[in-house]
């Protein structure tokens, strides 16, 4: 118990990852991606580069960001240790820190994995429901991991879906997330294709989210109207889509110019332009789909400002929720 004044006192939210999936359904991260995005394009925000310090067994990432508007402030850590599995241990460990901005001091330390789940998956929503055509029923989905997952559940939530074309490097794992798919709500009919041209042959959204280092499918495969979101690769040298899809995409859409034009290998290998943020089209500043038959492409290498607005729903939610643990540290 607090020995100084109650005023004084400094107390901390402790989250897990079960507390912020509860705290954070898809729907609720949707709209607070959109206002992330909204306000990070009209320039509204404080977020320098993520900086990268290197240890000798591996690397961690600082992410931290400010939006003025809504007083949002938090900052994420990321560690990849390719290691760690062998120390029965996760190779990427992430944890998000929200702090209060009038006095600085923190609010709540919460599990930073599922929350990029979510707020990754969130943001492929936001986009899919800006650039998808509106009558978008069949998905073709490259990956069957956390973020496959997500990103499914987003686009679910904005678009009728009725198919999903599921392909995975392993079967295994494609033969899980079919069997998980089938018990969610108002569940789409999963069929697990063998081959990349049977995934996007006839899908109205390609959603991209491996850890492979070179394109997943042929572009010349893709149907006019379909809509791609690729959030798997994010260094320079990795992509998942080719110089065919860039090509053929009638509008490209980033989640941050500034970080996307300095890690997205899908846009810095074909040296492809840019026509807008996703904020820029939330804001209105820029338009969204333009026609039934344009292709459209969405890049997302994830940007701070996201942590830190998901992870203040996060904490207003488990405030009225009474979720996690509150401890004093002062």
């Amino acid at each position: 118990m607090c020995r100084n004044k109650v005023d004084d006192c400094m107390r901390i939210r402790i989250l897990s990852a079960a507390d912020v999936r509860a705290a954070l359904p898809m729907s609720k991260a949707i709209d607070a991606m959109r206002h992330a995005y909204s306000q990070l394009s009209a320039g509204k925000v404080t977020a320098p580069p993520r900086q990268h310090i290197p240890t000798d067994k591996g690397v961690t990432l600082f992410m931290p960001a400010y939006l003025s508007e809504g007083g949002e402030f938090g900052i994420k850590v990321v560690s990849v240790y390719d290691n760690n599995p062998n120390l029965d241990l996760p190779r990427i460990a992430a944890t998000v820190l929200i702090l209060d901005p009038g006095t600085g001091t923190p609010k709540a330390f919460m599990d930073g994995s599922s929350l990029t789940a979510i707020r990754t998956g969130a943001g492929g929503g936001v986009a899919a429901d800006l650039l998808a055509r509106q009558d978008a029923k069949t998905v073709g989905l490259f990956g069957a991991g956390v973020q496959a997952r997500a990103q499914l559940q987003a686009v679910m939530a904005i678009r009728d879906i009725s198919h999903v074309n599921l392909i995975s490097r392993t079967q295994a794992s494609a033969q899980q997330l079919a069997a998980e798919i089938s018990e969610w709500t108002d569940a789409p009919e999963v069929n697990r294709v063998s081959t990349p041209q049977e995934a996007v042959a006839d899908a109205d959204i390609v959603l991209c989210a491996t850890t492979s280092a070179t394109p997943l499918f042929d572009g010349n495969a893709l149907q006019p109207g379909t809509h791609i979101t690729a959030v798997g690769s994010f260094t320079p040298e990795k992509r998942e889509v080719d110089t065919t899809t860039i090509r053929r995409a009638h509008r490209i859409v980033v989640d941050s110019r500034e970080a996307c034009l300095a890690e997205a290998g899908d846009l810095l290998i074909p040296n492809a332009d840019i026509d807008a943020e996703i904020g820029e089209i939330a804001n209105g500043d820029k338009q969204g789909r333009r026609s039934e038959d344009e292709i459209t492409f969405f890049k997302s290498v994830g940007v701070a400002v996201q942590d830190a607005v998901a992870g203040s729903v996060v904490l207003a939610e488990a405030e009225a929720k009474g979720l996690g643990i509150v401890v004093e540290i002062a």
